[in-house]
């Protein structure tokens, strides 16, 4: 009785709420996805994550821990940061009513998030709120060797 399809292989790590969580996440998913031979694309899973934790560091005060979960499914990978703050972020799914100001800062990393990933979103968590993006596995024949 042996499945084809691994049980999904997950983490779930706190970061220090500030700068220095962003380099420990992209770690940590680079690594993961590494690990597990994962197919989804490392460079944009890395990229994305530390856009959503720069964004819970810089738009929530406090210094409760923010907390990083990745989830490595066969179908692609599930990258969720919970922070603190109840209120959802602005850009994340709001429809596109005026262009961005590509020149502000804190718009940029939502709208990147929206573009390159195949679905995301936020939900309340506990005292807070999870924002999420998901990225679908590539498949074998389109990978560089």
């Amino acid at each position: 009785m042996h499945d084809h399809f691994p049980a999904p292989a997950s983490w779930r790590i706190a970061l220090p709420h500030s700068a220095a969580a962003v380099p420990v996440a992209r770690a940590l998913v680079r690594n993961a996805l590494a690990e597990l031979e994962h197919t989804a694309d490392g460079d944009t899973a890395e990229l994305l994550t530390a856009e959503l934790v720069a964004n819970a560091v810089e738009h929530t005060s406090g210094r409760t821990p923010i907390e990083l979960v990745v989830e490595l499914m066969p179908t692609g990978c599930q990258v969720e940061v919970h922070d603190p703050d109840p209120s959802p972020p602005a850009d994340l799914t709001r429809p596109d009513v005026e262009p961005p100001d590509p020149w502000r800062e804190d718009g940029r990393g939502l709208l990147l998030i929206r573009a390159l990933s195949s679905s995301c979103g936020h939900r309340p968590a506990g005292s807070g709120k999870a924002v999420w993006f998901r990225l679908p596995a590539v498949p074998a024949q389109r990978r560089p060797h």
